[in-house]
């Protein structure tokens, strides 16, 4: 009998201190195993598209949207857009990589400023745009700037169209061809009571007129575009990240690149998608179509 009881007591020794060493360990886990049981369920990434567009801002955007679309904790967008638009080849760039995004995932538009022009044409495939009363949105046109014609004094061309690269005829071809493109997309992607006659004309409405006419869903604020993006998700705990773009330079502020090469620049035709004054030179000339593409 004591011998039984000395087994016991040696067996039971270790047993306790193991069961107690559990006990603490399993204490000390707990914290760990909640906060992983509660952790957010995604992402809504905060997307900038600020100032006039062009191949440095487009490009900072467009990588910005990439990197939502491969990252797997992100399961929605909001883009933060305050732009009257700029260059019309990079603003239907960045309309497709919108596009492409709300293919994936839900995507929403916080304007909070203006989204006009290419600025709008960027907006308008998302699944909401917010608004505030007092920001603008539409300018739904493109311009073109053309160089002089022939070849400057000191230069000599195998062809009459190798500096401009196009007529001024050919030119309002391209501008046409363009607004089409956008007031199509407009119609496309969004349910406004204008007609494209209507569109064409380029007006600039307020955000509450803007609700009232389709070209925008929502008056609220940037707060209002992410909790509606997160909701659409299904993300009922989540957490924010703001992509920011780079500080934009003083050329990316007048609607020229920043990263340029110290190659010679041959005067070209340019097209844009901007709403306001553009700063050129007095002597080109400048196209702006009506709704039927004539002067």
């Amino acid at each position: 009998m004591n011998r039984d009881r000395g087994l016991l007591d040696r067996i039971g020794g270790p047993v306790v201190v193991f069961a107690v060493v559990g006990l603490l360990v399993g204490a000390a886990l707990v914290p760990y195993a909640w906060g992983a049981s509660t952790g957010p369920d995604g992402t809504v990434a905060v997307v900038e598209v600020h100032g006039t567009i062009n191949g440095d801002t487009a490009a900072a955007a467009m990588a910005d949207l990439r990197e939502a679309r491969q990252n797997d904790s992100i399961e929605a967008v909001v883009l933060d857009v305050n732009s009257r638009g700029g260059l019309a080849s990079v603003s239907e760039q960045l309309y497709l990589a919108v596009k492409q995004t709300s293919e994936q995932m839900p995507v929403m538009v916080a304007v909070t400023g203006s989204a006009l022009s290419g600025g709008y044409y960027t907006s308008a495939p998302a699944d909401e745009i917010y608004v505030t009363p007092a920001s603008t949105v539409g300018s739904v046109g493109v311009r073109a700037v053309v160089p002089p014609q022939g070849a400057p004094d000191n230069q000599i061309t195998t062809g009459p169209d190798k500096t401009t690269t196009a007529t001024q005829a050919e030119a309002r071809r391209r501008v046409e061809a363009l607004r089409r493109a956008f007031v199509g997309s407009v119609v496309a992607e969004r349910n406004t009571s204008l007609s494209a006659s209507e569109l064409s004309y380029a007006k600039v409405y307020s955000g509450t007129s803007g609700v009232e006419l389709g070209l925008a869903d929502e008056v609220g604020g940037l707060d209002a575009a992410i909790s509606a993006a997160a909701d659409e998700a299904g993300l009922s705990d989540y957490e924010t990240v703001r992509m920011e773009s780079p500080t934009a330079s003083p050329l990316s502020q007048i609607g020229l690149n920043a990263s340029g090469d110290d190659t010679v620049d041959v005067d070209t035709t340019q097209y844009f998608m901007l709403h306001g004054q553009l700063d050129v030179s007095d002597s080109a000339t400048q196209i702006e179509v009506t709704i039927n593409g004539t002067n």
